[in-house]
Parts: structure tokens; sequence; C-alpha cells
């Protein structure tokens, strides 16, 4: 787990950076995979104090900030929120499980570039790999693709049976592509 800790209109303290450092690190029983903390301490009109801190893990990111007149209770508040957030998104993956067990297999092949472009009769296969598509909902198939940490998903729809997909678009959203019938 990496932590930043940054320290804004205050003198630096390796009492704080520790106390922070401690607290953060208990969030780790939430997301196995490695984590990047940045937390912010600052003091603002000298009595305001207020931490944030962002975490970045397994393809997700979350926010959380506090603020009192004790930077010890900013920092704790700060956790408490950013736990309740973790707890309740481990929650809704353990919800979204699949519909039923309709499992398909789907063949992905990888050909060569220039077999292609210099139109040769039959196609170089680089690479191909069989694996199974569980039915998900589109909502479902978004937190897969957003957990993997990819920019597309196949995957077989679970009211329809037929195989979409969902990618996430430059502008930041999600679009759908989904096969027309006839």
């Amino acid at each position: 787990m990496q932590i930043a800790v940054t320290f804004r209109h205050m003198e630096v303290s390796e009492a704080l950076r520790a106390y922070v450092e401690e607290k953060i690190s208990r969030v780790k029983k939430y997301i196995e995979e490695p984590i990047d903390a940045q937390a912010v301490l600052s003091v603002e009109k000298k009595i305001r104090h207020c931490a944030e801190v962002t975490l970045v893990a397994k393809g997700i990111t979350i926010k959380g900030s506090d603020e009192t007149n004790d930077m010890y209770a900013a920092i704790d508040g700060m956790v408490d929120k950013i736990e309740r957030q973790l707890k309740r998104y481990k929650e809704k993956i353990k919800r979204h499980k699949p519909v039923s067990e309709r499992v398909r297999q789907v063949e992905k092949t990888v050909f060569a570039a220039d077999s292609i472009d210099e139109g040769s009769p039959e196609p170089v296969v680089i690479r191909s790999q069989s694996f199974s598509v569980k039915p998900l909902s589109v909502e479902e198939a978004v937190m897969q693709m957003d957990l993997l940490n990819k920019t597309f998903l196949v995957f077989s729809d679970a009211s329809t049976n037929e195989i979409s997909v969902v990618y996430r678009r430059k502008d930041g959203n999600y679009g759908l592509i989904v096969p027309e019938t006839k």
C-alpha cells in the first residue's frame, strides 16, 4: 500500500503522518489489490482542520474528507467515511450474482496484421483462446469492467441471452453494443 501525506498551511508532523498511515492501512481488509492513497491535511483560518484522502485501487477511486477543529478527529472521520464507502461497494459486488449458470463458450483469435493487409487468402493466426462467458446484467458488466480496469467487456446479457459489448467512451461515459434481432 502506497500512502502519500501532504501538509498544507501547517507544520510537517511525523506523528500525524504515522497516524494517517496507520488509519488508512485499515482499509486493506476491504480490497486485496495494491492501493494508492493520497492524503492531504490542511488548516484553514487557524481553526478549521481538514483531512482529505483519495484511494485508487482495483479500478475504483474513492474520495473522503472531514473537517473539525481537531486534526486527529478529522482523520478519524475521514477514514470512517472511506470504510463505509468500501463496505457498501463490497456488499454491492456480493449482491451481483449471475441470474443463472448458463455459460457460453467464446473463442478469441488474434491475427497478424500484415497477413490481412497483404490480402493473403489465409490470415496468420498468432494466438487463439477459448473462455466461458457467464450471463450478466448491463450494470454488472459495467462494474466488472471497472473492477478489471478494462476499456471494454464482452458479456452475455442475462435478460436476452445475447452476446453484448459494454465499453468506456472517451468522455468517461459508457456505451453498449447490442446485436440487432431480425
